[in-house]
């Protein structure tokens, strides 16, 4: 019975320990907050909202985590294609195009991430350290350092409270989160390069015998992870209204931890996007919960670190 009862154990606390976990963090702050504002519908709307550019930058970690890699050069994609998309629109280029071509700019730094990694064979840490500081530089120099404003147009719209049309209800970023989500689950479900994701994070070697090709897949995943940063790029210039190539710094260790909360294994072969999705909620409303308690940012940075070691050291527990 006890070890019939150990996987039965790891599943449920791999299905509802994120969920348990943003219950607890929400109600924390909507106990702390004054005048119970953080129940507010409008407040939730909000902290949706806010979770957007963090939740598309899980998705594409999630694959990349699961394959026992990782991509510490998420942020400062986002903010290379936030500076790009600008530059475009910028160009009097139709905003739909300026879009596509921020998204295509992301998977392009995803590629090279992957081939680096494919081609040189060096640990994904170490290559996509690297690329960390040449994106980041990139944005800087086609900016000149400085945020690039632009004109009024309707890519600011994707992240807006008041959606216009009003039938949406919810921003149109947040239904294409929704819709993304959605694709990946199935992909991860129900295709076979889905089964190669994990079959190249559960055991690389293993993966090569039964056929699998290990480094094609790896730079599709992170190819992939790529265009999500993109995606999560076009949303940042749609928040700003603009591109700034010192934004999003950091951001990679808050899409890491959204991961790591919801279940992913650093040492991959686990993960999901569901609960990559309320790893990124409970980022959200931390985020919401100590602006609205006046509290310091570097105490939110303190919690985000500590919430990465907890979540480790959970996910070392339940592979024990």
């Amino acid at each position: 019975m006890k070890m019939g009862a150990r996987p039965e154990i790891k599943r449920l606390l791999n299905l509802f320990g994120p969920f348990l976990g943003l219950i607890l963090v929400y109600m924390f702050f909507a106990c702390m907050v004054p005048e119970g504002s953080f129940l507010s519908a409008f407040t939730i709307k909000l902290i949706a909202v806010q979770t957007v550019i963090v939740a598309l930058g899980a998705i594409g970690m999630t694959i990349v985590i699961i394959s026992a890699g990782i991509d510490l050069s998420v942020g400062s994609v986002i903010a290379l294609v936030s500076v790009v998309t600008a530059l475009f629109v910028n160009e009097s280029i139709p905003p739909v195009f300026c879009l596509l071509l921020g998204v295509l700019a992301g998977g392009a730094c995803g590629l090279v991430n992957g081939l680096l990694i494919t081609g040189l064979r060096v640990v994904p840490f170490i290559v996509t350290l690297g690329m960390m500081g040449i994106v980041r530089g990139t944005a800087k120099w086609l900016s000149n350092s400085e945020t690039v404003p632009v004109s009024e147009s309707w890519p600011k719209d994707l992240t807006s409270m008041t959606p216009e049309p009003s039938w949406l209800v919810l921003p149109p970023g947040l239904w294409f989160l929704i819709l993304s989500a959605l694709f990946m689950i199935g992909v991860l479900r129900y295709t076979p390069f889905g089964r190669h994701i994990f079959a190249v994070g559960s055991n690389e070697a293993t993966a090569r015998l039964c056929g699998i090709k290990v480094e094609r897949t790896k730079v599709k995943i992170y190819l992939i992870a790529g265009l999500f940063a993109g995606m999560a790029g076009v949303m940042q210039f749609s928040r700003m209204n603009g591109g700034s190539p010192t934004e999003a710094v950091g951001l990679e260790l808050q899409v890491i931890a959204a991961v790591v909360i919801g279940g992913g294994s650093l040492a991959g072969g686990e993960g999901s996007i569901l609960g990559s999705l309320i790893g990124a909620f409970i980022m959200a409303v931390l985020e919401c919960g100590c602006t609205q308690m006046d509290w310091p940012n570097y105490f939110q940075e303190i919690i985000i670190g500590a919430i990465i070691v907890a979540a480790v050291a959970v996910d070392r527990f339940r592979r024990k």
